[in-house]
């Protein structure tokens, strides 16, 4: 059910730059370094990151010095290195993360994935976007856009559905992608076969 896939805890992001990211998908990097006033990611979770989702093992606070191995795990070539790279607060606590690639999907990919829909999930589902459109109806023609013109980039389809900035229309069209709806590409986006499958039963309410 929805709800059971929803109740599942994870962050939306772990953010690594893009030089690291290949020796984080292929397990050479294992270790990430945060300076975070409280923890940002706990300790059995999985998270999504650059490279798909990545499974945290655990995380302690930085008590000692870092060691040259440590270093090295996180990819970097030595202790200095890595310390000038560290962002953050001034009285943010050093953290040390244990991750590696996950072998589990995304749960929006799952979710996106299901081509059909029960009476119980249309209604859910409706209920849902009718939050999204208290202040503005607009995910319907959003997603009926989208439909007609997959691949069609986000910046020529914003301003046809009346969206004056594009980073907002983009931060909405990701509202859809976290209830499974759409996929993004390398350009535009598509609708996932549960927004084919929204976008049906719709219809059929119409038409009956």
């Amino acid at each position: 059910m929805i709800a059971t896939r929803y109740q599942r805890p994870y962050a939306r992001w772990v953010l690594f730059e893009k030089r690291l990211q290949e020796g984080l998908r292929n397990g050479s990097i294992r270790l990430a370094f945060r300076r975070w006033r409280r923890a940002q990611v706990v300790s059995g979770r999985q998270y999504r990151s650059p490279i798909g989702m990545i499974d945290v093992q655990s995380i302690s606070v930085v008590e000692a010095p870092i060691s040259p191995e440590d270093a090295q795990a996180a990819g970097y070539p030595s202790v200095e290195r890595l310390l000038q790279d560290i962002k953050g607060p001034d009285d943010g606590q050093l953290y040390r993360i244990e991750l590696q690639p996950s072998a589990g999907l995304d749960p929006r990919q799952e979710l996106a994935e299901e081509a059909q829909l029960s009476d119980a999930d249309f209604k859910q589902l409706s209920a849902k976007l009718a939050r999204l459109d208290k202040t503005r109806a607009w995910t319907l023609a959003t997603l009926e856009a989208i439909e007609a013109r997959p691949g069609t980039r986000a910046g020529d389809l914003a301003p046809d559905l009346g969206w004056p900035e594009l980073l907002t229309f983009k931060t909405h069209v990701r509202k859809l992608k976290a209830l499974g709806l759409t996929i993004s590409l390398l350009v535009g986006y598509r609708l996932a076969p549960r927004g084919e499958a929204y976008l049906r039963a719709v219809r059929s309410s119409r038409d009956s």
